[in-house]
């Protein structure tokens, strides 16, 4: 069978001029333009085709044709009004595929919007990118989240605490989250030239599935002992632990030496604590 005919879309620095949409500092926003780039990205998930996504400041919506060349049905959420026509030609260009809501992602319910399995396919922006993926990972699961996976860009330094192992410096809260019932995984780096405007730093894409949510382990008190754990972060365990009641006693019982240091501390042990901490 022929692969569907994909409409011919003018470049993207024709649709950026078109529409004078020069990437605003303020809403911390880097137009990637490569086209083969960007593919390689909505690849990251797997098939798309004819599966629910959901994406975040889209802007001249280079990411967004990738996803829908892919075939996926895209809810795509933009605050910066300027770039609203450009994503309805792209609305024009593939029918039925792609609905944009014009409005402030962090204000936005995106179970109700996308629906449930979404893949969340997005190049944050910066100044907001770590507020999303918490409030992503943190949603709740019985005993999966309302999403499939999330396929993320993030600076390198936030990519690199979201993947982090025990005993580096990167290791800390953000890489329990998005560990502790999920997969988490560096899937591509991308060089700062490859947007318009280069930022600062270079970047990641994060890829994230989750698995079953580990049983009697609530995520508030995970949440408060990594808060406690990880707020002296040079001292030692019996120090940094000894305001949250029952704690020291729950580092006993999983035998965890209570001189040891937050950032040595692995996923899985937090884990335990925290199941001993829930049942006291």
């Amino acid at each position: 069978m022929a692969p569907e005919a994909q409409p011919v879309l003018p470049p993207l620095r024709d649709v950026i001029a078109a529409h004078g949409l020069q990437a605003s500092k303020a809403l911390g926003q880097n137009f990637l333009l490569d086209e083969q780039l960007l593919d390689r990205i909505a690849a990251i998930p797997g098939p798309l085709k004819d599966q629910p996504a959901f994406e975040v400041g889209p802007g001249p919506g280079g990411l967004t044709r990738a996803i829908l060349r892919a075939g996926a049905r895209l809810v795509a959420v933009e605050r910066d009004h300027r770039c609203l026509p450009a994503l309805a030609e792209l609305s024009e260009a593939f029918p039925q595929q792609l609905r944009v809501i014009s409005g402030d992602a962090m204000q936005i319910d995106a179970r109700a919007e996308a629906g449930d399995n979404a893949h969340i396919i997005a190049n944050l922006p910066y100044n907001v990118g770590t507020a999303l993926l918490v409030g992503w990972l943190s949603t709740e699961w019985n005993p999966l989240p309302w999403w499939s996976s999330l396929t993320l860009m993030f600076q390198m330094e936030v990519a690199e605490r979201i993947v982090a192992k025990p005993g580096g410096d990167h290791y800390g809260r953000l890489a329990i989250l998005s560990q502790w019932r999920s997969d988490a995984r560096i899937a591509m780096k991308v060089h700062r030239s490859a947007f318009t405007p280069p930022p600062k730093v270079m970047s990641a894409v994060v890829h994230i599935t989750p698995k079953p949510a580990p049983a009697d382990v609530q995520l508030k008190l995970l949440e408060r002992l990594t808060a406690a754990a990880f707020g002296q972060r040079r001292k030692m365990l019996r120090q940094s632990l000894k305001g949250l009641p029952g704690a020291l006693d729950a580092l006993h019982i999983v035998g965890i030496d209570p001189q040891r240091r937050a950032e040595t501390v692995s996923v899985e042990e937090f884990v335990e604590v925290a199941r001993v901490l829930g049942r006291s």
